[in-house]
């Protein structure tokens, strides 16, 4: 199997030793990203909503630069740190930024480091 490193210059770089995204069999495996201005690492936004937009704009970001976008997303995995505070500000958010049919879906909560929420997707690469 070969595994195909994807590096997005428009989303923040990891903060340690993983890669944004690889792909591997047809797969594109995203990273957990987080609210980051992709260039200075601030954390953008202070609510849910305004953190998970940002969130979704880094991982788009990836996404194109392996060819793929939004649409070609067939799973996720959401960590929220105030998870029964944001739940519903959260998924309202996402389901504005996806379109139906929704990827798959896992949320839980999690310690985050100074972030609202992280979200880590598989998308299918176009053939």
């Amino acid at each position: 199997m070969t595994l195909q490193e994807i590096k997005a210059a428009t989303s923040p770089v990891p903060s340690g030793a993983y890669s944004q995204a690889i792909v591997a069999n047809g797969l594109l495996f995203v990273a957990g990203v987080g609210p980051y201005d992709p260039a200075t690492r601030v954390v953008i936004g202070s609510t849910i909503e305004d953190q998970t937009i940002q969130t979704v704009e880094n991982l788009r970001a990836i996404l194109l630069a392996a060819h793929c976008d939004l649409g070609d997303v067939v799973n996720s995995t959401v960590y929220l740190a105030e998870l029964q505070r944001d739940w519903a500000g959260f998924d309202a958010t996402y389901g504005s930024l996806f379109s139906a049919p929704y990827p798959a879906r896992a949320t839980t909560g999690a310690v985050l480091k100074g972030i609202l929420v992280e979200i880590a997707v598989v998308a299918a690469l176009p053939t």
